[in-house]
């Protein structure tokens, strides 16, 4: 059974989506949100694997409410507005679905479900939902201006610090996010993300070359090509992970 949410302010859509979704007996309803808020809220209670989201709603859009999750499970979009096609599809989401829904339109949907648990291995592992660490398979969404994108952990390999935000090195991408790097640190898995330094975060799996620094430190080239600089202190801890 795929745990699934429906978010949207109308309640009329709402029910027509329960209605049709009455046709999968895979997905199970666990939950219903009238806002971003209340989804939020929603989300972190009843961890669901899959959300159907309505994109314009009053106060908080759909994407602004996706940027305030630690973790995006899958989303699927469901909206009259197909102007926002394009942005949903850059953000990656499973799907968009235009109102009224069609039939149709929601069972390739769901296919596409099917498929991308089968090669996954499961939607989400259960153990990483019901911890707060995030592993490196987790997903998270990255609002910056206009622009979002959902992201595995495992494609990022760099957090820089710059101020109160958190710059984020994916791709050719590098979007700010409003977290600190400790709070990052605490949340992420430190067998994959290694504290370099004060101001950045690496992903050891993203490591080109490693080479002895000042003062005892070492330098770390990265995929994308930044020269990260390990502090002496860190390097301690480095090699004993690294068994160096």
């Amino acid at each position: 059974m795929i745990r699934t949410i429906i978010v949207d302010d109308e309640r009329l859509a709402r029910n027509e989506l329960k209605k049709l979704l009455q046709e999968f007996p895979e997905i199970e309803i666990v939950g219903e949100a009238v806002n971003a808020g209340d989804a939020i809220e929603k989300i972190a209670d009843l961890q669901p694997e899959l959300v159907f989201l309505d994109i314009q709603m009053p106060g908080k859009t759909g994407f602004d409410m996706l940027a305030e999750l630690d973790r995006a499970p899958v989303i699927i979009f469901t909206t009259a507005y197909d102007e926002y096609a394009l942005k949903a599809f850059e953000v990656n989401a499973l799907d968009y679905l235009l109102k009224p829904i069609d039939p149709k339109r929601l069972s390739d949907a769901v296919q596409k479900l099917q498929i991308g648990e089968e090669s996954a291995g499961g939607l989400q592992n259960e153990a990483s939902i019901n911890k707060s660490l995030l592993t490196e398979n987790d997903q998270v969404f990255v609002k910056d201006g206009e622009k979002c994108w959902f992201v595995k952990l495992s494609e990022i390999r760099l957090f820089e610090s710059v101020g109160n935000y958190a710059k984020v090195y994916f791709g050719l991408n590098k979007p700010l996010i409003l977290k600190s790097l400790n709070a990052l640190e605490e949340r992420l898995d430190e067998k994959v993300f290694f504290r370099a330094n004060r101001k950045h975060i690496i992903n050891l799996k993203m490591i080109e070359k490693i080479e002895p620094y000042f003062n005892g430190g070492l330098l770390i080239d990265l995929k994308g090509g930044e020269k990260i600089e390990v502090s002496r202190r860190q390097t301690v801890k480095f090699k004993e992970m690294m068994s160096l």
